[in-house]
């Protein structure tokens, strides 16, 4: 099956990236340098073409009804112009996707909202969204958006500053705070402005008509252009989930609960999977997802044995790199609660051989 571009494919490619395959996508994995990029991100500002990404609008009569029952967060606490952070689980409070969920600040006289699956996700999801709308006979409309919008990512001590040059009708962009969106106006472009991001720095997501891609991009040539290499080593340090690595419904099933993000589950919310997690939270898990530093030489890799002092198998680690903030080897790991203590040591199994890891709070970075 070819892959799916997204619309700024050619101009990646005379900028010098080179390209993966991820969530079915030919999306560029660098273009300067994974180094060069991060430390741009970190020290100035970079910018992600995410438009990989799924778009999903729902919207009608009973569009909250229908994305409170099917996101743990509270969606009734959103206003126009809001954002939150939201798992979506199965029956059993298992982790499908985690999300951003926005309730649009141009909405009619009925709630909108845009919510953003991982890559790949956006079929299913819609899916999932419609046959439960139909199940529940709810009044709402379900579209798939993601080749309507391009998405970028503006990321960096100096994102404010450059949204804030590209937007030309007035906006203050500082006055847009953590998870909060605003309608702007960008090379001639209304796009929406989302003071969210995935990097562990402060910054900006827009997302942008599909056919105006080009010119909103150019608006920030200010921005080092960076490819998924250098979000995923930022993502890494923040702390940040990966769908299909830290968390995947069918080779590595897990709840928020055990993944760290609890914050996410509102237990007094009705939504698919509630019970299970009310359940889970008053017994405790039995494993829970954890940050490894290693000691001794070496990177742990995704699919690396975590052990114990004394050899025995106890995880795996599902993240790992060189920190180029930090310049040592981090990674991502579940592991039993009972060995998941800050300064617990354990062993990553890097080529057949034990690596001593200590057991650190996350995130491994924070601005």
């Amino acid at each position: 099956m070819a892959l799916r571009t997204p619309p700024l494919r050619g101009r990646h490619e005379e900028a010098g990236g080179s390209f993966t395959d991820f969530g079915g996508w030919e999306m560029p994995v660098e273009f300067a340098g994974i180094r060069t990029e991060h430390e741009a991100v970190r020290e100035a500002v970079g910018i992600f073409d995410v438009s990989h990404m799924g778009e999903v609008e729902v919207y009608g009569p009973d569009a909250t009804r229908l994305m409170q029952r099917l996101t743990t967060n509270d969606v009734t606490a959103l206003s126009p112009g809001d954002s939150q952070y939201a798992c979506i689980t199965d029956g059993d409070g298992v982790i499908l996707d985690d999300t951003v969920v926005y309730r649009r600040p141009d909405e009619g006289e009925t709630p909108t909202y845009l919510f953003v699956p991982n890559a790949g996700h956006e079929d299913w999801m819609v899916e999932r969204w419609t046959e439960h709308r139909d199940e529940w006979d709810l009044d709402a409309t379900v579209d798939d958006r993601t080749e309507d919008y391009a998405m970028f990512a503006v990321q960096g001590p100096d994102a404010e500053e450059q949204v804030q040059a590209a937007m030309a009708n007035g906006i203050e962009v500082a006055s847009l705070s953590r998870f909060t969106a605003t309608m702007a106006t960008v090379a001639g472009t209304e796009c929406l402005v989302a003071r969210t991001g995935y990097t562990g720095e402060d910054g900006f997501e827009l997302v942008v008509p599909w056919d105006a891609a080009e010119d909103v991009w150019d608006a920030f040539d200010g921005a080092e252009p960076c490819g998924l290499g250098a979000r995923d080593t930022l993502r890494l340090e923040a702390g940040l989930l990966l769908s299909g690595q830290d968390f995947d419904h069918e080779e590595n099933p897990h709840t928020p609960y055990e993944a760290g993000i609890g914050f996410t589950v509102k237990l007094d919310t009705e939504f698919v999977g509630r019970d299970a997690l009310e359940a889970q939270k008053e017994q405790g898990v039995d494993e829970t997802l954890v940050g490894l530093r290693l000691i001794d030489r070496g990177i742990p890799r995704h699919g690396y044995d975590v052990t114990d002092t004394d050899g025995e198998v106890v995880g795996t680690v599902t993240s790992g790199t060189m920190s180029p903030t930090l310049d040592e080897p981090i990674g991502l790991a579940y592991v039993p609660t009972d060995l998941a203590d800050p300064e617990t040591h354990l062993r990553v199994v890097v080529r057949d051989r034990p690596k001593k890891a200590v057991v650190e709070s996350l995130p491994f970075y924070q601005r």
